[in-house]
């Protein structure tokens, strides 16, 4: 039997309590890959928004809430992506997990059209001097997860949101970066961190 890219000891454990390996082994066949299909590429590039998963070198899990403008999140490579690291409150939980444990898991979801979602599990590395920071307004590192396994969800249980607007954080070329107002108050603004030169989208950007 060929292996699986999806299922390890505990999951098959499971499916064979609850009788559903045969599904479980159908929808990898049919469903799971690891290259981006055109489809997967217009649907990751229009996100506003996904949640990575990470974990440290001892198995800890950490998971974030990433944001930006549609295209932030670009495919790079049939089987890679890359997406930016935005100014933030200088934990690094995820990024500083992936130096440590380069394994990720990332699933980007829509609640705000007709309900969707794609899995994209892989392995991730970070860099200070990857080339995309030149043209990537407001980033200050560069994520890029190269595909293990990419693979749709069944959407039954996403609600139906409304989306209102923008977040007014989100970077935006030629304007000055929003401060959040935590960054002011008491017990935090005598130890901000500076903000980072980032590329700003005009023609006099660093």
């Amino acid at each position: 039997m060929t292996s699986s890219i999806l299922y390890h000891e505990g999951n098959r454990q499971l499916q064979d309590a609850f009788e559903s390996r045969r599904i479980a082994d159908r929808l990898e066949e049919k469903l799971a890959r690891a290259a981006f299909t055109a489809d997967d590429k217009a649907y990751i590039e229009s996100a506003i928004y996904f949640f990575l998963a990470t974990a440290d070198a001892d198995g800890r899990p950490d998971c974030s809430f990433k944001g930006g403008p549609a295209g932030f999140v670009r495919i790079t490579a049939p089987d890679e992506l890359a997406f930016p690291d935005y100014d933030g409150n200088g934990m690094f939980k995820s990024l500083g997990n992936i130096g440590t444990n380069s394994d990720v898991g990332l699933l980007f979801i829509d609640m705000h059209g007709k309900p969707k979602r794609l899995r994209v599990n892989g392995t991730a590395s970070v860099s200070r001097n990857d080339p995309l920071l030149a043209t990537t307004v407001g980033a200050q590192l560069i994520v890029r997860v190269k595909a293990r396994a990419i693979f749709p969800n069944c959407p039954r249980y996403i609600p139906q949101l409304q989306l209102v607007e923008a977040s007014q954080y989100t970077p935006k070329p030629g304007q000055d970066p929003v401060e959040p107002g935590w960054k002011g108050f008491a017990d935090f603004k005598e130890c901000i961190h500076p903000r980072q030169p980032t590329f700003t989208g005009t023609s006099d950007s660093a």
